[in-house]
């Protein structure tokens, strides 16, 4: 099989104690998605490992643990606040429904950047693989890959455990979920997919 033909597979495990996959529709009080969206996904690929030429395309993620919500509040100051918080520098509590527990796997597939510069000699496609399987096992990354929020950092990233199984109870379907929010790097254009169906706690994105 010619390199251009062969699949280039990823994938990892990432578990922590609390997450937030926002619900836009959820509004001033959000509420999590239970699982990782696509851009999320693609979001702790590329804080694993960037390459120019090619990048990781999120083909599904195994829920892997059971799905329980807890209340949440914090401080926010962010730009969305009001003008006179802003002008105040005070900030304002936020109350959110995020997720407690959780355990993921998530696969992906390395493609080629469309235009990219591309160099002859290398298989810039088996190249990143490799160079993102090193990185996992030796736990360097760009920067700490996040459960939605930022401040949700993982208690563990890595290749997959043994112990780890799906949990196939999880049996959801979610009338409208976000896909993406840029259509390409700087470009605000949100997508969604209708009726996703979280199978025996798998969930597949279909582009």
């Amino acid at each position: 099989m010619s390199p251009q033909n062969k699949s280039y597979e990823v994938q990892f495990e990432i578990a922590g104690t609390a997450a937030m996959f926002t619900r836009p529709d959820t509004g001033a009080t959000p509420v999590s998605y239970p699982a990782p969206t696509y851009s999320a996904a693609k979001g702790m690929f590329e804080s694993i490992v960037r390459l120019k030429s090619a990048h990781i395309r999120p083909t599904k993620v195994e829920i892997c643990a059971p799905i329980h919500y807890h209340r949440y509040t914090t401080n926010y100051g962010g730009p969305l606040r009001k003008s006179n918080q802003l002008s105040k520098g005070s900030s304002y509590q936020l109350f959110a429904t995020i997720l407690v527990d959780v355990c993921y796997r998530v696969y992906g597939v390395v493609e080629e950047i469309e235009r990219a510069p591309i160099d002859r000699t290398t298989n810039h496609l088996h190249y990143l693989q490799d160079k993102f399987e090193k990185r996992l096992r030796n736990g360097r990354w760009y920067h700490v890959p996040c459960l939605g929020w930022n401040e949700f950092t993982p208690s563990y990233v890595g290749p997959f455990r043994e112990t780890t199984k799906v949990e196939e109870s999880v049996e959801q379907i979610i009338p409208s979920m976000l896909f993406s929010v840029f259509s390409r790097p700087g470009v605000y254009s949100p997508s969604y997919k209708q009726d996703v169906w979280i199978k025996k706690g798998v969930l597949e994105y279909v582009e």
